[in-house]
């Protein structure tokens, strides 16, 4: 019954005139006609798949961010912010920017100079043909999940601040990807994702300014969240010292290993859905250069993301409550979060951008997405296991009729979300499945030339497995939680980051078992492929201040800065 509930018809909350419907209909448009226009610049795998590998440095970066700046973290991260308070943010700072210096630095050299169209592309380098087959499918899997995600977050801002049905909200913006995509692959994707990045800033600032505004600065919303939840909501270290003591029942262990060490980790250096606008671009100073670019802009999300999340716990007269109870009861949940809050502030014209904004995370999370299914279905999946000998234009056509495909598939994953307390506590739950095993698979196959093809295939199968099956344990029995989590005080989130430890230690240990008593490449067979067996190309002789480790060094002292400002 859930989902059907879900889909009534609220009260709209403001209506739109006639310039919003104008701004709306102009980026629909847009997005439509940069698809259409790159068409014919999408005619080879290159060029479809990885967009020809010539995108600078910026538009890299900002693609690489944008596409984890979709409705999912608009909508889940203030979301998450309602509901922990300012420990959200550590889901933007320890657990992104270390993994994204990481993944420019050291990960990144690897999977350039390889010229790989993914990551599990890499794994078929590096173990051979079954750890490709599994981390694809595994991969592939997750990415329309996932991509449910974007289209759930986006229909339920349409249904709570416009009245319009869930169904019709779903089916006109997925669509809308699905062209686009279909038509001009990863290049449309990246070029759309840049212009969305722009407006998600434009529009999404509203929201803090005039909240702050009404709060009467930090200092007094601060005052107004104690009042309302407790101190440790505007903290994000001082509480982590046990599981009771903090609204997200996490130990600082939990944030500093589970998520710093291994989420994070995993989910920048080897999700395919970032890590492919990495490799499109045009040198390897540019491939190192844009995570950096992007772990800049990441530090200040928390200003349009996190911070509404905040606004709404100090300002909204109603009190917000899971998703999974909403649906129930008719209430608003912590996902309505900053939908609400944007029929708060804005007025004509105003309404029209903030809509549109995220509208436009939207299509970049879900494009973000299917590309990546796109790329990994016919690259890791379709070609080398169904059909390894068809024409290049003959992979370019499968992956636009995957696209659509993929886009299809996603609509029915969309209702999956109501069963959990928010969306962010769902994604953290298939990031703990198959990134953190994937991770320490990736990691010991560049670090360690001992691992061999069964080791890094047995190890990630143990690893996956070993996750979902603690997730089962807990929901059979919530006694349980005490193991996973380490206290019976541990909430969803924190059990996802002890969950993603676990099934990374258990992939690490069997993958160096298993590699002890099987056969590994020899050295001239691993060449370009592990540290230490691989010559390291130079970014070149150029100026101090165009060097990515001086820029990354700049990153890395902003970020311990903010965490000692806001311990």
């Amino acid at each position: 019954m859930m989902p059907f509930l879900a889909m009534e018809i609220p009260t709209r909350l403001v209506h739109l005139s006639g310039v919003d419907v104008a701004i709306i209909a102009f980026y629909f448009a847009l997005v439509l006609a940069i698809g259409f226009y790159l068409r014919g610049r999408a005619n080879t795998g290159e060029d479809f798949f990885m967009a020809g590998r010539e995108m600078t440095a910026w538009v890299a970066g900002l693609s690489f961010l944008s596409a984890n700046l979709g409705a999912l973290e608009l909508m889940g991260w203030a979301g998450s912010a309602y509901q922990y308070g300012i420990l959200a943010t550590h889901w933007y700072w320890i657990g992104a920017i270390p993994a994204m210096l990481f993944l420019a630095l050291v990960m990144m050299p690897f999977y350039y100079i390889s010229k790989t169209h993914s990551v599990p592309g890499y794994l078929k380098l590096r173990f051979g043909e079954p750890a490709r087959a599994l981390s694809a499918i595994s991969f592939a899997f997750m990415t329309v999940l996932m991509s449910g995600v974007n289209m759930f977050a986006m229909a339920k801002v349409m249904q709570i601040v416009l009245g319009w049905d869930l169904n019709f909200s779903i089916w006109i913006s997925s669509l809308t990807v699905a062209i686009y995509v279909a038509l001009g692959g990863l290049r449309s994707a990246i070029f759309n994702e840049v212009l969305q990045f722009f407006l998600i800033w434009a529009g999404a600032l509203l929201i803090p300014i005039l909240g702050l505004k009404e709060a009467h600065g930090w200092g007094h919303l601060k005052v107004l969240i104690t009042q309302r939840a407790s101190a440790q909501y505007v903290h994000l270290w001082s509480g982590l010292g046990h599981f009771s003591t903090n609204p997200m029942g996490i130990h600082w262990t939990g944030i500093v290993f589970g998520l710093g060490a291994v989420i994070s980790m995993g989910y920048w250096t080897t999700d395919f859905l970032v890590v492919q606008r990495i490799l499109a671009a045009k040198d390897l100073r540019s491939a190192e250069l844009a995570p950096i670019i992007g772990a800049g802009f990441k530090m200040m999300v928390p200003l349009i993301v996190i911070l509404p999340g905040l606004l709404g716990l100090a300002l909204l007269p109603m009190k917000l409550v899971p998703e999974s109870v909403a649906a129930v009861t008719g209430g608003h949940s912590y996902n309505d979060v900053l939908p609400l809050m944007l029929a708060r502030y804005c007025g004509p014209g105003l309404l029209g951008l903030g809509i549109t904004a995220l509208i436009a995370g939207f299509m970049s999370g879900m494009a973000g997405n299917v590309s990546a299914f796109t790329t990994v279905w016919t690259y890791d999946i379709y070609r080398p296991l169904i059909n390894p000998k068809a024409t290049d234009h003959h992979y370019v056509s499968m992956g636009r009729w995957t696209t659509i495909i993929g886009v299809l598939i996603s609509v029915g994953t969309a209702y999956l979300v109501m069963h959990s307390a928010s969306i962010m506590d769902y994604v953290q739950e298939l990031f703990s499945f198959f990134i953190a095993p994937l991770f320490g698979t990736v990691l010991l196959g560049m670090l360690w030339k001992r691992a061999s093809g069964w080791g890094g295939f047995w190890g990630l199968l143990c690893g996956t497995v070993s996750s979902i099956s603690m997730w089962a344990w807990v929901k059979a029995d919530p006694y349980a939680l005490r193991y996973v989590a380490l206290s019976a005080d541990a909430k969803a989130l924190a059990q996802d980051m002890y969950q993603a430890l676990w099934s990374f230690i258990i992939c690490v240990i069997v993958t160096v078992v298993v590699s002890l008593l099987t056969q590994r490449k020899t050295d001239a067979e691993l060449t370009g492929l592990v540290y230490g067996l691989t010559p390291i190309p130079s970014v070149g002789d150029v100026p101090l201040y165009e060097k990515p480790l001086f820029w990354a060094a700049i990153v890395i002292i902003v970020f311990f800065i903010l965490n000692i400002i806001f311990w």
